[in-house]
């Protein structure tokens, strides 16, 4: 299992990269939240488990990778809406 976390603008990322639990491989997990909305923890405006319906990667890094990209989709959509 590996993590990744970052901001982008007001929103705070957490990706992972979870072993499958069919065969070899990863699966990639992703939760967005907006943390400018008067909580100290945010709000969460998106969150997936298994991303991609469970697709497997081959490695944790290629799920990652996905999940930072889908990520950075949500928060291009969510901004959006926002205006």
């Amino acid at each position: 299992m590996q993590f990744e976390e970052c901001s982008e603008g007001p929103y705070r990322i957490f990706a992972g990269a979870l072993e499958a639990p069919r065969g070899e491989g990863y699966i990639a997990a992703l939760v967005v939240r907006r943390i400018d909305s008067g909580s100290p923890r945010g709000c969460e405006t998106f969150r997936d488990e298994s991303l991609a319906c469970g697709y497997q990667w081959k490695t944790a890094r290629d799920a990652l990778f996905y999940a930072m990209r889908r990520a950075r989709q949500v928060i291009g959509r969510e901004s959006k809406t926002a205006e």
